[in-house]
């Protein structure tokens, strides 16, 4: 280690996969014991950047120093040799083993040719104790919340030695009580002179924990700044090339239409119960709630997913009970999942036919043979309209940015022509830019004539945007409020006060 020398030094890296040039001559340093921000639009560069610097994927070209010294990683091991961890934004586990079996998996303690379980629990109980993380080393960690998941993975990065922490969107899937609890242990790390890589689309974050932000914008450095010369106006600018204006939906100053869903006396066993509503034409309703309140839930069961629910259903005042996705597509609801990796794509498949598998029937010939021609054109038109980044439509999903990932969950509900759409989280792990263009894309279906369901964690998101709002507490709806509403209003019928 030299004295003095910064934590990180990155000199000319450039990376391109097949059709897409990621990262183009990067050069930057990261201050030993400083939080770093890596800012940028979905597609920037900025994931794979810190998967460089964790040793996950390999630059094409350009230098990489650790402390002043030079290194060359062939994979994460080579990094955590080198004093590098990375906490990813999904999970990097396997669900179906313990908390312990997971931390230990790169060294398991073992008698003879047997593992010694007393041993196991109480290497991963140390590796806990190491960052205060409140997780039970026994439970499956398919079994935890997102936010216990993350602590693993920071107690397996801490516990190998790592100096420096690459920090992927930590808290993307998280709530606010799992996040406020992710900043009190990087506070911690840091204290103990931790650095940290800290990528983020988050503002409000990017501001409380990091002292110098590096934006990307395609692929290329465009600056890197101290935190307090910046405010988030200019960051934003920094980030997409222009000023953004905060968005103002047209779709409440028109009158609504005719009732397009009406739901009554809707419940599920031990998830929701009697939560009763209706929706028009050229509305948002917003459903907003802590996670577990039942707003997923009741998304779930409005798409068929739920046999257990009861209640009644009117779709334009017609009585329907759609018993599965396949059903309730048919009956013109569409739903952007939550979860968009697990439940709204299939990653192998192709970006064109992720947009177009809601809607083969509708394309192929004789509703048995594919049109391809057709499809492609199909594709093309709603990937212009979301601006999805990708090299063509025959791009794989996998290989796509979050962002772009979730514009295609839009895209093929949007080919779908769902009249009923149901929006849950639908900005999770998209940036500013991004995320206006998806706001603005809600509005234009409500004016358009489209009856949209909002569920969003992020209150300025559904309060700017909602018609009116429900409050959902422990599975029933707490009340109600008009447009215009203040956050405190929510926030009190969320923790079960009067509005």
């Amino acid at each position: 280690m030299t004295p003095d020398a910064p934590a990180l030094q990155l000199r000319g890296i450039t990376k391109s996969f097949p059709g897409v040039l990621a990262l183009e001559g990067v050069t930057l340093e990261v201050a030993a014991g400083s939080c770093h921000a890596l800012c940028g639009e979905n597609g920037a560069g900025k994931s794979t950047l810190g998967k460089i610097v964790a040793g996950v994927q390999a630059a094409d070209a350009g230098e990489l120093s650790v402390f002043g010294r030079p290194v060359r990683f062939q994979s994460p091991k080579d990094a955590m040799a080198a004093g590098i961890g990375i906490v990813h934004q999904e999970l990097a586990f396997c669900e179906n083993m313990t908390v312990a079996e997971n931390l230990c998996l790169r060294a398991l303690p073992a008698r003879a040719t047997f593992v010694s379980r007393p041993e196991l629990q109480r290497r991963a109980a140390e590796m806990l104790q190491a960052i205060e993380a409140p997780v039970d080393p026994t439970r499956l960690v398919g079994e935890l919340t997102p936010g216990q998941q993350q602590m693993v993975q920071i107690a397996s990065a801490v516990a190998g030695g790592a100096r420096i922490v690459v920090f992927d969107e930590p808290t993307s899937s998280l709530s606010q009580r799992e996040a406020e609890r992710l900043y009190e242990l990087m506070a911690r790390l840091r204290a103990r002179g931790v650095t940290a890589l800290y990528v983020s689309h988050r503002m409000e974050e990017i501001f409380r924990l990091c002292d110098t932000i590096t934006v990307l914008r395609d692929g290329r450095h465009v600056a890197t700044r101290p935190a307090a010369s910046l405010d988030q106006g200019e960051l934003v600018q920094m980030m997409i090339g222009r000023r953004l204006e905060e968005y103002f939906p047209s779709h409440v100053g028109a009158p609504p239409g005719e009732e397009l869903l009406r739901v009554t006396g809707l419940s599920s066993p031990g998830k929701f119960h009697d939560v009763s509503f209706s929706v028009r034409a050229g509305e948002v309703l917003g459903l907003a709630g802590l996670v577990g309140a039942g707003r997923s839930e009741v998304a779930h069961a409005l798409f068929g997913l739920d046999p257990r629910a009861t209640g009644a259903i009117a779709l334009s005042g017609r009585p329907v009970r759609p018993r599965s996705p396949r059903e309730a597509m048919a009956l013109g609801i569409g739903l952007v999942p939550e979860d968009r990796k697990r439940q709204g794509l299939v990653l192998p498949m192709s970006a064109q036919d992720n947009t177009t598998l809601p809607v083969l029937a509708r394309l192929a010939s004789l509703r048995v043979f594919r049109r391809l021609p057709a499809e492609r054109q199909l594709a093309r038109e709603y990937f212009e309209r979301l601006r999805v980044r990708a090299s063509s439509p025959e791009a794989v999903t996998a290989g796509l940015s979050g962002g772009n990932q979730q514009k295609l969950v839009l895209a093929k509900w949007l080919a779908a022509r769902c009249r009923v759409l149901i929006l849950d989280e639908p900005t999770r792990g998209v940036d500013v830019g991004a995320k206006a263009e998806i706001h603005a894309l809600v509005d234009e279906l409500a004016a358009k004539g489209h009856a949209v369901v909002l569920i969003s964690s992020e209150l300025p998101e559904v309060l700017n945007l909602s018609t009116r709002l429900l409050v959902l507490r422990d599975g029933r709806i707490a009340g109600e409020l008009p447009r215009g509403a203040t956050q405190e209003a929510v926030m009190r019928l969320m923790a079960g006060m009067a509005a």
